[in-house]
């Protein structure tokens, strides 16, 4: 099995650095101009299936780079992003800065001490439904040598990766992934191999840090 997993396209939140989790927000012009030269630079790749969150970013993006091949698309709410519950929308950096609580920085620095708002997702919970997406994406056997899409996000991306990689690493694996970055899997009998991390078809330099992380 061979995965591609990819970090939707950039929005206006994204520029804005707002936190968008369950918020259903569309790209923008160069979240789709991103997503077609991605597509361009996966022409060659022949994929079986696509599976997306189901937000319209995530959506967009798979459509986009999948464009001109017929694909069947699933979706899947186990990798759609974290929910940010009430911060929903905040800017989350810079002078506009609107999160009310100082333990907000955890989320990016020390990820499994980030404690949510109120209707928001702890990162051990959305490990967890991205695990029992993972463990039953493995477990179906007419999937083992297929090519497989799956556009998440950048929370809900790491977290498949964490099942993925052995070993003691860090959730963020030291960044955020851009938008439209893509990692390479490839799965056999169970043991995954990272070929590419974040792997971007673009110009490099247009990778931008929009939350103010520091981490890229």
């Amino acid at each position: 099995m061979k995965l591609y997993i990819i970090r939707h396209g950039e929005t206006v939140w994204n520029t804005q650095g707002r936190l968008q989790g369950k918020a259903d927000i569309e790209l923008n012009e160069n979240g789709i101009r991103l997503a077609k030269i991605t597509g361009e630079g996966m022409r060659d790749i022949s994929f079986d299936l696509v599976i997306s969150s189901p937000l319209k970013r995530a959506v967009e993006t798979a459509k986009l780079v999948c464009e001109g091949k017929e694909v069947p698309l699933l979706t899947d709410e186990r990798i759609q992003e974290i929910t940010f519950g009430e911060w929903e929308g905040l800017c989350c950096r810079g002078d506009n800065y609107q999160i009310p609580s100082p333990n907000f920085p955890d989320f990016f620095k020390d990820p499994f001490s980030y404690v949510p708002p109120e209707g928001g997702e702890s990162i051990r919970q959305v490990l967890e439904r991205t695990k029992d997406f993972y463990e039953e994406l493995i477990s179906v056997p007419e999937y083992q040598d297929k090519t497989i899409l799956i556009a998440a996000h950048g929370c809900s991306s790491r977290a498949l990766l964490y099942h993925m990689i052995e070993g003691e690493h860090s959730f963020w694996l030291d960044h955020v992934p851009a938008n439209c970055s893509v990692t390479i899997v490839d799965i056999k009998e169970g043991k995954c191999t990272i070929e590419e991390l974040d792997k971007v078809y673009y110009d490099a330099r247009d990778i931008v840090d929009f939350y103010g992380t520091g981490m890229r």
